[in-house]
């Protein structure tokens, strides 16, 4: 990293408000601890989720279990889970990655999940890549290794879109593959089509090997209760464990709970619409890196930074101080964020922004879309009000 840069980094600290004065066009921040900050233009990089507490059902009788309950995102990293029975509640990103790294150590771990996920293996070893590598000079090797990964998660997105029924029929075989006779239907057959929620990728087939080789049951169900045992399924089965580890998804939250305010009032968030997926409307010289949901989050975070120094660059050509994006409800109308059906999106629609049906307010989750219109196209246009 850059040497100069890593001077301006201050470590450890905590941002709790940011006020945009329309009259001095300032921002001021409020850092606990610390004296203010002031900028020109802030520019969010913290995502979208709460890192200091996870999402908690409410498990009843979870007080009678006499072992231990531990949410990941409170991870204990003394905890020794060494020839113990494990159960991990979930089946999203966090369940797959926990499940056969801890069946390394566990006596037994069953991921105990209400539905399904689609599940997919990714193979380190990427052979196109390395075929490239030794044919090619090193950055042409990168940037068309790079080019093919792009490609093929786009077209296997639009696809699962398009042909749901056939995609799903494509998981589920590869996943038969793997495990034989360990394949129960029910295990892996979601309610929902491909990409209505996130595709979880598992390295190297690591999950199902593990349930191959009988080190990792999958249990589909839903709680009765918690018994000092384990768990009670409305099955009537139980699940002994000696430790049940609570993979029951993320909160979301912006920019790390930080409020956000206009000359004095605090702003609505869930009331404004994203511009281009990199600024929110009526927030003057603002801007954000949120990444997409169905490809690498780094693709979007980086046309967002080339949007903004394009922006920044404008400014300073036309001597202006603010840019604002103003959204017209009249010429359209407003949608969710997200179109995906994860709980923990549903259960953020009050905290989101919005977006609009068209351009450029449609949030589009498609990189060769983005390419052109946040890299080349133009920073200029009727709903971007600069002064």
């Amino acid at each position: 990293m850059n040497l100069v840069l890593i001077k301006k980094i201050q470590y450890n600290q905590k941002v709790v408000d940011a006020e945009w004065s329309s009259e001095d066009k300032m921002w001021t921040l409020e850092v606990e601890g610390q004296p203010q900050i002031q900028c020109n233009f802030l520019f969010m990089c913290s995502g979208y989720y709460n890192y200091e507490n996870g999402y908690m059902p409410s498990f009843p009788n979870k007080e009678a279990f006499k072992g231990r309950v531990i949410h990941p995102q409170k991870w204990d990293t003394t905890l020794d889970y060494t020839d113990k029975n494990v159960v991990i509640i979930g089946s999203g990103a966090t369940a797959v990655t926990l499940v056969p790294e801890m069946s390394k150590k566990a006596r037994k771990v069953t991921m105990l999940q209400r539905s399904p996920t689609y599940i997919m293996n990714m193979p380190s070893e990427d052979k196109v890549a390395n075929f490239f590598k030794k044919i090619l000079p090193a950055k042409m090797a990168h940037g068309l290794s790079r080019w093919k990964n792009i490609l093929f998660g786009l077209t296997f997105y639009n696809a699962s879109r398009k042909w749901p029924d056939t995609i799903r029929r494509f998981l589920k075989k590869q996943i038969k593959k793997s495990i034989g006779d360990k394949y129960k239907d029910a295990d892996f057959d979601p309610k929902y089509n491909p990409w209505d929620q996130r595709l979880c990728l598992i390295p190297d087939n690591d999950l199902l090997d593990a349930l191959r080789d009988g080190k990792v049951d999958i249990v589909t169900d839903t709680i009765e209760q918690f018994t000092p045992e384990g768990i009670q399924l409305h099955s009537g089965d139980t699940l002994n464990a000696d430790l049940i580890v609570t993979a029951t998804g993320l909160k979301m939250q912006l920019f790390g709970g930080m409020k956000i305010r206009k000359d004095g009032e605090i702003m609505d968030l869930s009331q404004q619409h994203a511009y281009r997926g990199v600024m929110l409307s009526n927030i003057p010289n603002f801007g954000i890196a949120v990444g997409y949901s169905n490809a690498s989050w780094t693709l979007k975070c980086d046309l967002n930074c080339h949007f903004i120094t394009r922006i920044l660059n404008h400014m300073d050509d036309k001597n202006m101080r603010a840019c604002v994006p103003r959204f017209d409800a009249e010429k359209m109308e407003s949608e969710e964020l997200l179109d995906l059906t994860s709980s923990y999106v549903q259960r953020a629609k009050n905290v989101l922004p919005k977006q609009g049906t068209k351009a450029p307010w449609k949030v589009h989750q498609n990189y060769l879309k983005d390419l052109a219109t946040l890299k080349y196209g133009s920073v200029k246009g009727e709903y971007l009000e600069y002064s």
